[in-house]
């Protein structure tokens, strides 16, 4: 079954990251079938008003189509010529994806609108039927409810033109059952890196590591800070390192400053994955504080690294904390959050670094992702065979 996998965000030229989770899922479902990335991306900098690059690595035929992005300053002119722009861009790389690669049977189309849209237009114009996956958090954070009836109206109309649903986790699901999108979604995770990586010891209770990108708005990484200063009041010993860059990390690092954490706080910026994956290892405990996640990466990747978490009810993170790995506290519970980091501090849980990893091995792996979604494929493929 050859499969055309259109994703919103994939890593590239402009970010190396951006929606790495998602080429992740590429890399596991393309050892089941074969698989085309068709990646449109702008660039405000390109030469060139259309730029390919295609790339083969990791099992994966990766085609990337850059367009000159306007910058026009009227907005509604700037985004329409965008617009006009991807989706000339989606066409040239779909005629070079079946020049090369044959006609899809299927498009897996990962998050809207755009990727959908084109998805929507194969299958009217050449009968592909198409997969939706959502990983957006804008249905859970009030984005979604806000946007216009027309923007709704589209919405509807391309999940109820797909032949499946697909999202990473029961809170997302329930989120768009709620907003009359869909029925009865498929739950197929992100993949979970480091599960190969060979266990590390644990690492100083009192040494908590927070990976994420410093906007804090979302990922509430100022409450972090306030509670880190309480709990030092009651160990000293307490340390907080933060992995991430991002449009707030000069007010936070003078947050920090100000809130007199005495070198206690360190800024690493943004890392390579590898790297963060080492410095997780070295780590006691991991925080994620986030005020909505979809499915929260982290949480997945601390737990592989055996180490237990502490994580805010936003979302994804619920569906893996438990006892036996970490502590749950209310979004925005600043005490909360300073009671916990003591009490793994103190070490009162005595978590087991395996029984940790062993919890998500069999549900996050490349295997079980890939699996899962290939059975979506089959199932999609045999019903419009």
């Amino acid at each position: 079954m050859h499969v055309l996998f259109i994703p919103k965000w994939y890593p590239g030229r402009n970010d190396p990251q951006l929606g790495d989770f998602l080429r992740k899922q590429a890399a596991a479902v393309a050892t089941y079938v074969r698989l085309s990335v068709l990646f449109i991306a702008p660039d405000v900098n390109a030469r060139k008003r259309y730029e390919e690059e295609l790339t083969e690595a990791e099992g994966l035929w990766e085609l990337r189509v850059h367009y000159r992005a306007s910058t026009h300053a009227f907005r509604p002119f700037r985004k329409g010529i965008n617009f006009l722009r991807y989706w000339r861009a989606a066409m040239r790389g779909y005629r070079r994806v079946r020049e090369q690669r044959g006609k899809p049977d299927l498009t897996h189309a990962y998050i809207l609108v755009r990727p959908a849209l084109v998805a929507w237009w194969l299958k009217q114009r050449w009968g592909i039927p198409y997969l939706v996956s959502e990983q957006s958090s804008e249905y859970l954070d009030g984005t979604y409810a806000g946007k216009s009836a027309v923007v709704k109206g589209v919405h509807r109309a391309l999940f109820r033109a797909a032949s499946g649903v697909s999202v990473v986790s029961a809170w997302l699901g329930d989120a768009l059952v709620n907003a009359g999108l869909c029925t009865d979604p498929d739950i197929v995770p992100n993949v979970v890196p480091g599960l190969d990586r060979p266990l590390p010891p644990p690492g100083p209770p009192g040494d908590f590591l927070m990976v994420a990108d410093l906007v804090d708005r979302t990922k509430n990484i100022s409450g972090v800070l306030r509670a880190l200063t309480v709990a030092r009041n009651g160990d000293p010993r307490i340390r907080l390192t933060v992995i991430g860059d991002g449009p707030d990390r000069a007010e936070l690092q003078s947050l920090a400053q100000e809130l007199g954490t005495n070198g206690s706080v360190t800024f690493l910026g943004r890392l390579p994955n590898a790297e963060v994956l080492d410095h997780m290892g070295n780590a006691g405990a991991v925080v994620v504080n986030s005020r909505v996640e979809t499915f929260s990466v982290v949480t997945g990747e601390a737990l592989a690294q055996g180490k237990p978490v502490i994580a805010s009810r936003c979302g994804g993170p619920v569906a893996f904390i438990n006892d036996r790995n970490g502590i749950l506290i209310d979004v925005g519970d600043d005490h909360a959050l300073s009671l916990a980091m003591l009490s793994i501090a103190n070490s009162e849980a005595g978590y087991s670094a395996q029984e940790i990893r062993a919890g998500v091995s069999d549900r996050f792996s490349p295997k079980a992702v890939g699996n899962a979604l290939a059975a979506i494929y089959e199932r999609i493929h045999h019903g419009h065979g």
